[in-house]
């Protein structure tokens, strides 16, 4: 039976709709692509701004933080911003591989371009699943802690 699945995959073949469809994707897939590039710039730059100012924040919000909590944490906050913005880019960039090759293959009709589109594709959803993965096991942890601390 397997034989016979795996034989069937060979004779997929891409027609005429199916072509229209992966190129709408990828049309959409480079517009998404760079907006995160866009994002993880903006990302990156506030986060050096809170970590490089951190006590003019806590001073232009000291009269809401009268325990100056923002002073204590704005470096480390900075950087949790950084790091979140390189985290968000491989996925921006596997996006934009998918994009452009994907493009070229329907372009060319190359098979290998195409074959390394889709690794892309599947490589920026198994980043996201990942990634998905760790937070929820996060918040998993932080809920463990936090009623464990309160009993």
């Amino acid at each position: 039976m397997e034989q016979n699945n795996e034989r069937s995959l060979f004779e997929l073949s891409v027609d005429a709709q199916a072509r229209s469809f992966l190129a709408e994707t990828a049309k959409w897939g480079k517009f998404f692509a760079i907006l995160g590039f866009i994002f993880c710039v903006i990302i990156v730059l506030v986060g050096v701004l809170i970590a490089t100012n951190y006590e003019e924040f806590g001073k232009a919000i000291n009269a809401y933080d009268n325990n100056n909590t923002l002073r204590e944490i704005g470096p480390a906050l900075g950087i949790v911003y950084v790091v979140g913005a390189v985290i968000y880019f491989f996925p921006c960039l596997y996006l934009l591989r998918f994009s452009n090759l994907m493009k070229a293959a329907l372009a060319s009709d190359d098979q290998t371009k195409l074959t390394s589109a889709f690794k892309n594709l599947k490589s920026m959803f198994r980043f996201f699943g990942v990634l998905t993965i760790i937070i929820i096991a996060i918040y998993i942890v932080i809920v463990f802690v936090a009623v464990a601390s309160g009993a």
